[in-house]
């Protein structure tokens, strides 16, 4: 893992569509008719907890361990809207074998209206 710095941010965007949705209801039991049954123009609400996974896979490209997550969720997200998210290291902590940190990232629709917020903080090991 190169340095970590404190104040870098990341981003990452998404799509999803009605089969993620599908998958993730079937792998959960999320599945409200909400999240099942398409409206006129053929779109389901995402499951709040399908949303952050868009936060918990920008930690798992950096091999985040996180120790704590927040999240919340300011409005729902539909199939077929792409979200982009920007994670931000507010705080971060060298020790001589990993890195300690905080993070906020926050995730907009392409109005940008924010629909997901989440803190985290955990370590990211340094190579060893």
């Amino acid at each position: 893992m190169a340095q970590l710095v404190e104040g870098e941010t990341k981003t990452f965007e998404r799509t999803f569509t009605v089969e993620d949705v599908q998958q993730f209801a079937d792998l959960t039991g999320d599945d409200q008719p909400r999240h099942t049954e398409p409206d006129e123009d053929g779109q389901v609400m995402v499951q709040g907890l399908l949303t952050a996974t868009l936060p918990t896979k920008m930690g798992s490209d950096n091999e985040v361990l996180a120790s704590t997550m927040e999240f919340n969720f300011h409005q729902p997200v539909y199939t077929g809207e792409p979200i982009t998210c920007r994670s931000t290291y507010d705080t971060v902590v060298e020790r001589d074998d990993r890195y300690e940190f905080t993070s906020d990232v926050v995730c907009e629709n392409t109005d940008g209206e924010t629909v997901l917020t989440s803190a985290a903080e955990g370590i990211i090991w340094k190579d060893t």
